[in-house]
């Protein structure tokens, strides 16, 4: 079909204010809105001021009530525990309200923090929607975060209670989530009332009497006694959740998500960009404790009445690289997101794709990929084998969806690769120079957003207006600095090459790691790569390659080493200076699955680095410092 995108770009940009009321109307309020948008309110702005609704209230209940009871809400697949539950909307309501009433009778109210510190399992999203329904604010930290990372949050956030799991399953391993948290509120300052306990069969703790509370008994309580807890009226400007990611002090930033906005985009979201129709499967194969599992688990798919999959296991290893594949046919999965990480590795692993065709793969009809930079040669593979449209698309936790998508919902745009799509409604998307220009298009420079943000952005980090303009808004005045650099081609298509510290200066010359990347990623016996810049006497800056080879490949690494090399001054030019090469059992990545350059570039500069408290492996850089110093760097 013909894409309707330019005529609802152009509508947006004509009457936005229209724009958003029209896509309102997708959700049941409590009192209407006075304002769509009141630009003297809060730091840049409110959405949907002096309206009232809940959360939990059109993700659950509507639902329920509106025919939807007996069709699966959400169904759990522990790939590692080799077991699946289902829950339908009838029974998501009933858990959720036990669990509400377990927060109320520990005096939980409107306005009250709770951090959520859980492994894949269904009780996390419970957790969520439950805090959502008396309209208490969540912080869902990643399950397994180092005691000191979760020491800030619980500081930063003021819980009145944490709920939380004795364990989490890894692939061959099980971690103890107890310690970590009782360590995380012995550092703390602020001390919690409670802690709520989801005991787990591989690995039961310890409870702290008068402190600790068993999950399962609490909620089985309420659940026999036949509580009720009926949705809390909020604001639409009411705080949802706060979500923390990494700061550059150190201090983690706590984005805010307000309950309006949010639920108007999302919902928005779900059929126009990624083409879902209600009552689909849905599955986004993230994690709970980032952003895409708050938008694309959680609220997103249950808003739209989908059943949404949340999946406790790896692309890779739990058992095989055919994972992603028994899910989607099991389920009838019509889309799945996930991160280009995800389908390197699977890739890496099953370079020819012999387990697709294994799997009844019919309902599936889009991929979709977020979450750092996808390489060409990733995509193409991904749409020979799957034989289905592969959607880059960019966004940030702080956007809470996407900026940009090629947005399958209202008819596919030509496909550019390397490029994460255009800008979406209430995305005023341009690229500046340092000093705030606009550059011409095909030309690279900073990626900003024109104020006002759209629904469901951040209005502000949580307690800290200030930090929020000095991070955000300070720079480029009139803008949001999304710290991404990048250019705009001539049809509108927006390419993202890389965080703005992620541009190199070789002699004077502002150049791309991520375009490297590319190029590295396109020789045939590549898996994974990455390219850094690290310090040159003579010219300031040069590139650093690293390259994972894919499973199989016998070939000597010298001579695919210098391939590479060969590969990217015929396609970059020598003005990159790129020379070497080094080929490394695996990279060193976050649990969500993004590389961590800026710790490779330290331990190659030889400058002071800590351990990142995000690292999935931190044997991997003892890995990295000894490939590095066997060539010489880092010495």
């Amino acid at each position: 079909m013909a894409s309707r995108y330019h005529e609802v770009y152009d509508g947006w940009k004509r009457d936005p204010e229209k724009f958003w009321a029209d896509a309102a109307k997708a959700i049941d309020w409590f009192s209407p809105f006075d304002t769509v948008f009141d630009p003297n309110a809060g730091v840049y702005g409110h959405w949907f001021g002096g309206a009232s609704c809940n959360t939990c209230f059109n993700a659950v209940d509507r639902h329920v009530a509106g025919g939807r009871a007996d069709q699966t809400a959400l169904i759990h697949d522990s790939a590692i525990s080799g077991t699946i539950r289902k829950f339908t909307y009838a029974e998501l309501k009933r858990e959720v309200i036990a669990l509400t009433s377990v927060l109320k009778n520990r005096g939980v109210q409107k306005g009250d923090r709770v951090i959520i510190y859980m492994p894949m399992v269904p009780e996390a999203a419970f957790a969520m929607l439950a805090c959502a329904r008396i309209g208490a604010v969540h912080s869902v930290v990643f399950g397994g975060f180092a005691s000191h990372e979760l020491a800030t949050r619980i500081d930063d956030a003021r819980p009145k209670l944490i709920i939380s799991a004795s364990c989490g399953l890894e692939p061959g391993r099980v971690v103890a989530y107890k310690p970590l948290l009782d360590t995380a509120i012995e550092m703390s300052r602020h001390k919690p009332e409670a802690c709520l306990i989801l005991q787990r069969d591989q690995l039961r703790c310890e409870l702290r009497e008068n402190h600790d509370i068993d999950y399962a008994d609490a909620v089985a309580r309420e659940r026999a006694a036949g509580a009720n807890v009926d949705c809390v009226p909020v604001l639409a400007t009411d705080p949802l959740y706060i979500i923390y990611t990494s700061g550059t002090t150190g201090q983690p930033k706590g984005i805010v998500r307000d309950n309006g906005g949010h639920m108007v985009a999302l919902k928005w979201s779900m059929e126009n960009e990624f083409g879902v129709k209600p009552g689909e499967v849905f599955w986004a194969a993230s994690d709970v404790g980032w952003v895409v599992g708050h938008s694309y688990i959680v609220y997103g798919p249950l808003l739209h009445g989908c059943t949404t999959v949340l999946f406790e296991g790896k692309p890779v290893g739990t058992p095989d690289a055919g994972t992603y594949w028994r899910v989607i046919a099991e389920h009838g999965v019509v889309a799945l997101f996930t991160a280009p990480t995800a389908f390197r590795a699977i890739k890496g692993q099953d370079p020819k794709g012999e387990f697709v065709p294994k799997y009844d793969l019919s309902k599936f009809r889009t991929l979709f990929l977020a979450g750092e930079r996808a390489d060409p040669e990733t995509i193409k593979w991904a749409e020979q084998k799957l034989n289905v449209p592969v959607i880059d698309h960019w966004w940030q936790t702080e956007t809470g969806s996407p900026m940009t998508i090629n947005p399958a919902g209202l008819g596919l745009l030509p496909v550019k690769y390397g490029s994460p799509g255009v800008p979406m409604p209430g995305y005023d998307i341009r690229v500046l120079d340092d000093a705030g220009h606009e550059i011409p298009r095909g030309t690279l420079g900073n990626v900003v957003v024109k104020l006002p943000l759209p629904a469901g952005c951040l209005p502000t980090l949580w307690n800290a207006d200030d930090r929020f303009r000095q991070a955000y808004l300070d720079e480029f005045p009139g803008f949001y600095k999304t710290a991404d650099a990048g250019m705009m081609d001539e049809d509108g298509y927006l390419f993202v090459m890389a965080r703005t510290d992620d541009i190199i200066n070789v002699a004077g010359h502002r150049l791309s790691t991520g375009a490297m990347e590319e190029v590295l990623a396109a020789h045939p016996d590549v898996a994974e790569c990455a390219v850094i810049g690290i310090a040159d006497a003579m010219k300031g800056q040069v590139p650093l390659g690293f390259v994972v080879l894919n499973a199989g490949v016998a070939r000597d690494s010298g001579a695919i080493e210098a391939e590479v090399v060969t590969l990217v001054r015929e396609r970059i030019g020598p003005v990159a200076a790129f020379k070497t090469v080094v080929t490394i059992k695996r990279l060193p990545k976050t649990r969500s699955g993004k590389i961590l350059r800026g710790t490779m570039q330290k331990i190659a500069d030889k400058e002071g680095w800590t351990m990142p408290a995000t690292i999935d492996d931190p044997a991997i850089l003892d890995e990295i410092t000894a490939a590095l110093k066997g060539r010489g760097i880092g010495l």
